[in-house]
Order: structure tokens, then C-alpha cells, then sequence
């Protein structure tokens, strides 16, 4: 990590930024099967079994053809648990990315329902945050893939949301490099300033709605991987023995805008190479080398032919010149605070009186172990 495209960090006197430093305090709360062993996993499994109420699903795992999701699907089966796959589809799979969920689906023996998005309709609205020039493009799909899985789960009478985040390989992050990602009151006021049209197929779950869903619905996320001695390496050994899965070679490589959005938007336009924050918490979770990492970091984003025709192919799919793409690539940096978001309104609010509270939670949290679960540093 350095200080190129994030206000927030620290360094101390041996050069340990602010997110290392924090690192091994949140460790000890988020690796629940660390300290526990497989007591704690299979505690979990019998509690999500015991709960179920939908007499064919114990759980719902929303799957993109990923490491994490795959495997986590491949541990679900393991358990004895029969989840239902959930996969949101925006328009921007790769072909291999198809490949792996089908396999995945039919080799495990579990259902896959798939929410599909009017690409007119999607398109409009990244390109209305494209238009908006802030920084996470990706909340729009990160958005709807919660709230798709929030209101599956409602639907299916589902409890029990399991997640493939984890903190084993995503804890550090820059907060300055997301936004919040359920903040629905952002994405439509960005579409209703630079965007046409109406919201049809994008899942939509308000700040209430959620509200509803988690505290009286009881409909709770649990990210399963804490449980186990996580390592993506080895977890891929397993998966392309087991379900036949294909490594995409980059990091979330099974979307072809993630992709470049990660590897060509994010390091030209906002002056972000995420791979700096991957790369760290990997070596913070012991499953590479700082040397190894700096090596990694030497290597292109992108080689020039494939950026060349993603490039191409991205500028096509949205139905826009090369001319305005490189428009786009230059307008002035925004914050998503600048439009409305309920950062500045339902979430200030929620922080005040969380403070006000914090007298009388403390202590309740305390006594029971309670706490919120956060993947990230």
C-alpha cells in the first residue's frame, strides 16, 4: 500500500500503514474457525439447518463463477447443506464465467435461479455513473446483487444469506476507493441527473425495506469462509477437481467490466490499482510474501492487445464513440456525496444515534458477543 490515491493512510515509524496496523484486532474477531477449529463451522452448519423454513433450501448463496463463491458452494455441500444458487445477470458475463456456474450447478446437484437485467436498462444506468465521474461504478452492480439476494431470500421464506466475502483475501480496502453499497438513494439520483428511462429489472431495496428484511424478517448474511482456514490457491486445486471450475487469471475476471474497470478505469481516470490492497491482504493472511507481492506488482495490468479489445468491445456494448468514452476518461473527479446518497442523510442519522446509544449497546454487545460483521479493515 502507499499513499498514491488514498487520503486516509498512515504510516508509522517502520513504514506499517494504518491498515496493517489494524489488521491483526480485526483478524481475531472475523477467523472464527481459527480459534475454534471445525467445532465452530459445524455449529453453524446444524444452526442453518435447524432454522430453515423453506422445506427444499436451508440457505441462498449468490454465486458469480468466482473463487470465493465457487468454493464456498463446494464447502455448502460438504456441510450437507442444500442451498439455492442465486446469480444476477448484468449483461457483462464472460463466456467463461457461464461455463463455471453451469458446471458448478449441475456437478453439486443444487438449483440456480438467475435474475437477468434488461441490458438497456442496466446500460443506462453505468452509463449514467460513468457520466457522473465517481468512483464506484461497480456499487450499481454490488447493489443489486444484495438486494437480489435479500428479496430471493424474502421471497423463498430463505433466513440464512451465506456470502463468499471473506477476510482472508478482502479485508484492506481504501474507503475513499468504494461507497456505500447499499445506497439505493445514490444510484437514482445519479440516473435521474445523467440517465433516461425507468428502473423495470434492477432489483431495487430501499433503506427501510433492508431494515425490514434484517430485523424483522431475521433474513441474516454470514460470510462462511471466516469459519475455515481459508487459501485461495488451495481452494482452486479443489474446485478444478471437483466441479471442473477454470481460473479466469485476474481477479474477479469472470465479469468482462469488472475487468476493466478494475485493471484500465480505476488506475488511469481515479489514479487506483486495487491489486496494491488484494496484494496486502494476502500477506497479511499469510498466503503470500511481501517480496512475492511487489513482483506480482510489477507486472501489466494489461497486456496492449487485450486492453485494445476490451476497449473496443466496452465502448460497442454501451452504444458510445471511442470519442466519448475518452470524454468521459476526462472529466473532473466527483464525490458521490455530491449527488443525493444516504451517506449524508439516513446514514448520518444512523452514526448519530448509534453514538447516542453506544453507553447502553456497549455492554449489551459485550455480554452476549454480539458484534457486526465487516470483511473489511
Amino acid at each position: 500500500m502507499d499513499n498514491q490515491g488514498d487520503p486516509d493512510i498512515t504510516f508509522d515509524a517502520n513504514g506499517v500503514c494504518n491498515y496493517c496496523q489494524k489488521y491483526p484486532q480485526f483478524a481475531a474477531r472475523q477467523f472464527k474457525g481459527h480459534a475454534k477449529g471445525d467445532g465452530a463451522l459445524m455449529q453453524l452448519a446444524q444452526s442453518i439447518k435447524a432454522s430453515a423454513t423453506n422445506k427444499h433450501y436451508d440457505c441462498l448463496l449468490g454465486v458469480s463463477g468466482g473463487v470465493d463463491s465457487t468454493y464456498t458452494a463446494v464447502l455448502l455441500k460438504d456441510l450437507g447443506l442444500t442451498p439455492l444458487l442465486v446469480h444476477l445477470d448484468n449483461g457483462w458475463n464472460s463466456e467463461l464465467a457461464v461455463r463455471n456456474i453451469t458446471n458448478l450447478a449441475e456437478k453439486l446437484g443444487f438449483d440456480l435461479y438467475t435474475h437477468v437485467i434488461n441490458w438497456e436498462e442496466f446500460r443506462d444506468i453505468q452509463l449514467s455513473f460513468l457520466r457522473a465521474s465517481v468512483v464506484d461504478i461497480e456499487l450499481v452492480t454490488d447493489y443489486a446483487i444484495v438486494a437480489c439476494l435479500y428479496t430471493t431470500a424474502y421471497e423463498k421464506g430463505i433466513k440464512h444469506i451465506i456470502s463468499g466475502h471473506n477476510f482472508a483475501t478482502e479485508a484492506i480496502m481504501a474507503p475513499s476507493w468504494t461507497h456505500a453499497k447499499s445506497d439505493l438513494k445514490n444510484i437514482v439520483g445519479i440516473h435521474r441527473q445523467f440517465g433516461n428511462g425507468q428502473f423495470k429489472t434492477f432489483p431495487m431495496m430501499s433503506y427501510w425495506q433492508k431494515a425490514w428484511y434484517v430485523q424483522r424478517k431475521k433474513i441474516k448474511i454470514t460470510p462462511i469462509l471466516n469459519y475455515t482456514n481459508y487459501h485461495k490457491e488451495e481452494a482452486k486445486v479443489v474446485m478444478k477437481e471437483r466441479v471442473d471450475w477454470r481460473d479466469y487469471g485476474t481477479k474477479h475476471g469472470e465479469s468482462i467490466f469488472t475487468r476493466f474497470y478494475q485493471n484500465h478505469l480505476l488506475p488511469v481516470k481515479f489514479g487506483i490499482d486495487k491489486r496494491k490492497a488484494h496484494l496486502s491482504t494476502l500477506i497479511n493472511s499469510g498466503q503470500m510474501t511481501r517480496e512475492e507481492a511487489l513482483l506480482e506488482m510489477q507486472k501489466p495490468l494489461y497486456e496492449a492487445d487485450k486492453l485494445e479489445e476490451d476497449v473496443e468491445y466496452v465502448v460497442k456494448k454501451f452504444g458510445i464513440t471511442r470519442k466519448e468514452f475518452e470524454a468521459i476518461m476526462q472529466l473532473p473527479v466527483r464525490q458521490h456525496t455530491d449527488y443525493p446518497s444516504y451517506v449524508t442523510s439516513h446514514y448520518k442519522w444512523e452514526v448519530e444515534w448509534s453514538q447516542r446509544l453506544k453507553p447502553i449497546t456497549r455492554p449489551i454487545k459485550k455480554i452476549f458477543g454480539l458484534h457486526v460483521e465487516n470483511n473489511y479493515v
